[in-house]
Order: C-alpha cells, then structure tokens, then sequence
C-alpha cells in the first residue's frame, strides 16, 4: 500500500523528531508546532486547494484529458471526493456512504464540485476533533488497523498528489493554479 509508506516516512519526518524536541528545553520565544497543528494545516490547505482547482477550471474543459488514456478532469475532482469520503469513514468507525457511488459517472463541474465539498464536510468533524491523544487510536482500514492520526495524513498526501495533477491541467489549459496565483498576489505584496 503506497500510502502506507509515505504515512510511514511522514512518521519518522514528524513524530520522532518531534519526540526528541519535546526532551530538550523548549525555546524562550517563538512558536510551537505539534503533530497535530501541523497535520490540521496541511489538511486545511489541502482542501482549499482542491476546491479552489476544481472552482477555477471552467465547465467546458472539465472532459478535458491530456491523452486518452488518463483522467479527465472532472473525474479527478471525483477521484479525490470519494477517496476521501472512504479516508473519512475509517477514522469515524462507520461504513462509506459513497462507497457505491461511480468515479467515472459523467458529472457536471457544478455536480463534482458539489461532490468534493460534501466530502469536505464529511471529513471537517472526525480530523477536526482528533486530539494528540486519539491520533495514536486504531481504527479499522478494510482488513487493516491503522492509527487514526494516519488517515488525515494520508488525505493530505493524496490530495496534494491529485491537486498537483490537477495543477497541471489547468496549466495546459492557460490557467494559473490557485497556490501559484496565491504566491504571486503575495510577491507583489511585498514588492517584489
């Protein structure tokens, strides 16, 4: 399972490091980061920066694939929607309620976007209520146990890696991503 091993790694990256902060004396000034705040942001711009791709690709182009043989648009927007939907029915202990609905189904840009905030609003409560205590509670992943923390990691990593696709359809089609327009309103903010 690949998501398993970037979990894995972020582990290692994130946790032991943090472990071995936490024995040495916390600095006089500056902030804190803990595991959780830090998984919460990336789980928050995560999502925004899905919605805001799926928002900026016009209807017309959300058939849009660059070869034939991979993803349109409007059905990545899917993909990522009902993933997480899955992602999300795992850390709450409860079966997927659209575990039959179709990636592929045709979709208007209105019906997936509609499809990826519902999964949003799904995921918002269980993530959002994760504490430093709970991220380390087992939960049941298909045939798997996997602690709970994982799973926002997991939508963060795959919604990037789907966002970063998207990135570049949009790219192809003359649109500047959301995080590269942010970058740039941010630049000229400071004048440079």
């Amino acid at each position: 399972m690949h998501n398993t091993t970037v979990c894995a790694l972020l582990f290692v990256l994130f946790v032991i490091p943090s472990r071995a902060a936490s024995q040495q004396e916390p600095a006089p000034t500056g902030k804190t980061f803990t595991l959780l705040g830090q998984m919460l942001d990336g789980y928050k711009e995560t999502q925004r920066n899905l919605a805001e791709a799926a928002e900026k690709m016009p209807e017309e182009h959300y058939g849009f694939r660059p070869t034939p043989d991979i993803r349109p648009f409007g059905q990545l927007v899917a993909h990522v929607a009902l993933s997480q939907f899955g992602t999300c029915a795992a850390l709450s202990g409860e079966p997927n309620p659209k575990k039959d609905e179709e990636e592929d189904a045709t979709r208007t840009k209105t019906d997936a976007i509609a499809l990826l905030e519902a999964s949003a609003e799904y995921c918002d409560p269980p993530v959002n209520t994760l504490t430093e205590q709970t991220m380390t509670e087992l939960t049941k992943v298909g045939d798997n146990q996997a602690a709970k923390g994982l799973l926002p990691v997991s939508l963060v990593t795959h919604g990037m890696q789907t966002y970063a696709t998207m990135a570049v359809y949009l790219r192809l089609k003359g649109i500047v991503p959301p995080t590269t327009e942010r970058q740039n309103q941010e630049m000229k903010k400071k004048g440079q």
